[in-house]
């Protein structure tokens, strides 16, 4: 069966995780050896926070313990995925070489500690993570257990140093050619900016345009430098990708993603990514449809690509004002939840609990008790002996969305850096409103960036979509004309990518698609509201109210108060074969609810499955069928009638249309039937 780490010698879900042995003297990996097989544990990712054992000096390097641990894995029968170690310098580095050191959003320079605290264009730095990487592929690239490269470890943060002011000033060069273009698309005749030399660009922080972080008196100097930071980033893992890949060609290369991480554009990284691994760690607040948005998001990155889950709690995180522990039962369905969403690992930070700093209360494998006899170890075991019974089954499977959101990082910068309409404006939100309405119905869906192509979905979304780059409407007027189905909500068209208004009317480009003109938007504080009428139903305004006049367009509602009652608030356009709706304000969940549920019928875009309050059902495809997971995320017993015949693939039995199973409360049922 196809697999993400293009390893012959894969027949199942790798299982395992982060373990760092070189924490615990030798007569400890003995124990973690019995304990592994015990548990099903097959696969560990080693080496994650190892450069300064490696490296302890500029001219030294030290791999001995390393070997120990690999011919260890090895011997074993442990699949490895080998990090780079390149997340945290160490000391010498910091001290020798000061430039590596990162400067904060307040223009504070570090001192060493912590991780995460080098500056992504410091040289030294690059010098030096590259050449460790390559040393790594040289040394261990011939082991056959290694399945897989994992560079450095959760990407984060931005530096504002003279390192990244110089090289943000040659990004801008690389840009724009000329300071008359540059002064053009950041708008510098306002507030006397203009720049007449490329010197006096600084990085904007709260030392220059921010008076708070998501506050700025620039919007196209901050949003460049946004785009800058994550270039940056993004460069230091290519030139660790390309060392490795110089020596180890046919290994994969990753580095483990953190959902919707707003500091760097995934869909950019993806692009040079093997394949996609991210660190699910939510909280037990999160909804679960939250959780899906994730893992749909990761899908997405690399055109609906299985995912690897590299990291998870087996029970508790450390970071939280309040760390509760994973409930009997959570560990497991959470980790279904991936499968069924496109993972094909299911892997945990970390195999054995630390003993001291900032981690040594972080969940699990091993606890500190030291033995298999707690109750995550048996959670554990039993997970594992499921993942061996289960084999590649799902391995490769794809989910066949017909319904797409669209998701944008830029769009996302440029919107929560305006100055206005309103503070409690926030993309994500309004994004997960209507992923949720989807995902109430069981109505696949993918999120998609606005490089992907459209033409294989029935209804495609795009929340809040402020920025419209210049040529994306053309992909937008070609889907609708096509006969696809488009839903654009309040405050959209706004600007072009340099976040520069569209004049001659809101929404801008879209204006023709929609069939309507936006004259004003009417920002309302919290708990105010307006309402409309739809279809027989009464639905409350909030937050932001378009005020639009219709082009062409058909009123589907309208306000019932202030001095715009009577005008519209959700419209649709006939366009070509297809329609464009217009949402012109936030709404409640059952509005979304209702709009998705209405639109799909209309257009035919089917559920998976009929919907089943507290449950969530995923579906998962390849070349020997359909893949349902029924994943009970309430506390209580649920009856499930079966609407295709199938075989339960963790019992084996099998069941005919009609028949009636009872599912418990946090438990999972993995259902194979055969292609519709």
């Amino acid at each position: 069966m196809e697999n993400i780490f293009c390893h012959p010698g894969i027949a199942k879900i790798p299982y395992g995780g982060d373990y760092n042995p070189e924490q615990w003297p030798e007569e400890i990996w003995k124990e973690d050896m019995r304990l592994f097989k015990l548990a099903g544990i097959d696969c560990v990712t080693l080496n994650v926070f190892s450069w300064a054992a490696l490296q302890p000096d500029e001219d030294t390097y030290c791999f001995d313990k390393l070997d120990q641990i690999m011919e260890m894995a090895q011997k074993n029968g442990l699949w490895v995925i080998l990090a780079t170690s390149t997340a945290a310098h160490p000391a010498w580095m910091a001290r020798k070489y000061p430039e590596v050191l990162r400067t904060e959003f307040s223009g504070i320079r570090r001192k060493f500690g912590g991780r995460h605290n080098s500056c992504p264009n410091s040289k030294i730095f690059r010098k030096y993570s590259r050449r460790l990487a390559e040393k790594l592929a040289e040394r261990y690239g011939h082991y056959e257990n290694l399945i897989a490269w994992h560079v450095s470890n959760e990407y984060g943060g931005e530096c504002y140093c003279e390192n990244c002011e110089r090289a943000f000033r040659a990004w801008l060069k690389e840009k724009y050619k000329t300071l008359e273009e540059l002064n053009r698309a950041w708008n510098t005749s306002f507030w006397g900016h203009t720049f007449y030399d490329w010197e006096e660009i600084v990085a904007p922080n709260m030392q220059s345009e921010h008076f708070a972080e998501e506050r700025t008196m620039f919007q196209g100097i901050s949003l460049d430098y946004r785009r800058f930071s994550s270039d940056s980033m993004l460069a230091n893992y290519r030139a660790e990708y390309e060392a490795i890949k110089a020596v180890t060609p046919d290994i994969p290369v990753t580095t483990n993603l953190m959902g919707f991480y707003k500091l760097l554009d995934y869909q950019k990284w993806a692009k040079y990514m093997d394949f996609i691994s991210w660190d699910n760690y939510p909280d037990n607040e999160t909804p679960a449809a939250r959780i899906a948005m994730n893992h749909d998001l990761m899908r997405g990155l690399k055109n609906g690509q299985p995912f690897a889950l590299m990291e998870q709690t087996p029970s508790v995180t450390n970071w939280l004002s309040y760390n509760a522990l994973k409930r009997p039962g959570v560990m497991r369905l959470l980790s279904y939840q991936a499968v069924a969403h496109g993972a094909d690992s299911v892997l945990f930070f970390q195999m054995r609990r630390t003993i001291g700093a900032c981690e040594k209360y972080h969940g699990a494998v091993i606890d500190h008790a030291g033995h298999e006899h707690t109750r995550v170890f048996r959670e554990i075991q039993a997970l594992g002996e499921e993942l061996k019974k289960l084999g590649s089954q799902t391995m490769g499977g794809r989910t066949p969305a017909k319904a797409a959101i669209i998701f944008d990082w830029d769009n996302w910068w440029a919107l929560e850096y305006s100055a206005g309409p309103s503070c409690d404006l926030r993309y994500l939100d309004e994004v997960e409103r209507y992923y949720t309405a989807f995902y109430e119905q069981n109505i696949p869906v993918d999120l998609i960036s606005v490089e992907d192509s459209l033409d294989s979905y029935q209804l495609v979304v795009a929340p809040i979509l402020y920025m419209v780059k210049t040529g994306y409407e053309q992909a937008l007027y070609r889907y609708a004309e096509a006969g696809g189905t488009l839903v654009v909500t309040f405050f959209s068209g706004i600007t072009e990518e340099h976040d520069l208004v569209v004049t001659g009317g809101y929404p801008g480009r879209l204006r023709e698609l929609l069939g309507i003109w936006v004259e004003e938007s009417d920002a309302l504080p919290q708990g105010a509201q307006n309402g409309f009428t739809w279809r027989g139903k009464h639905y409350p305004a909030e937050l932001l109210c378009d005020i639009l006049h219709l082009e062409g367009a058909r009123g589907e509602a309208v306000y019932e108060a202030d001095f715009y009652a009577g005008s519209p608030a959700l419209s649709c356009n006939s366009f070509g074969k297809g329609n464009a709706w217009y949402v012109a304000t936030r709404s409640s969940q059952e509005f979304y609810h209702d709009l998705i549920r209405c639109i799909s019928r209309e257009i035919g875009l089917e559920e998976i499955w009929t919907p089943i309050a507290g449950v969530e059902i995923c579906e998962r495809c390849n070349e020997t069928g359909r893949y349902l997971f029924f994943l009970n995320h309430t506390n209580e017993e649920t009856e499930i009638t079966m609407e295709d015949r199938g075989k339960c693939l963790l019992d084996g039995c099998w069941y005919d249309r009609g028949d009636k199973v009872l599912l418990p409360g946090k438990d999972v049922l993995l259902y194979f039937c055969e292609k519709r």
